[in-house]
């Protein structure tokens, strides 16, 4: 039989705290932050002038504009 996880990780997520409470959804939290980190460096980190918002703003006026001229 294939072995499709490790051992250690294994022993890792048990030890992950709410198993008695939660059961699976104990990381649900982690997920939570991560997402929120994720979230927040879209928004605040720059490279140059541009972040992901400044673009995808970019982007969706130009698709209006070219939705508005093929009309």
């Amino acid at each position: 039989m294939i072995k499709l996880y490790s051992s250690t990780l294994k022993k890792l997520l048990n030890k992950w705290p709410g198993k008695k409470y939660l059961g699976e959804y104990r990381f649900l939290p982690l997920f939570f932050l991560l997402g929120a980190s994720l979230e927040f460096s879209m928004i605040n980190w720059r490279v140059g002038q541009t972040n992901f918002y400044s673009t995808y703003k970019r982007r969706q006026a130009k698709n209006i504009v070219e939705h508005e001229l093929h009309s």
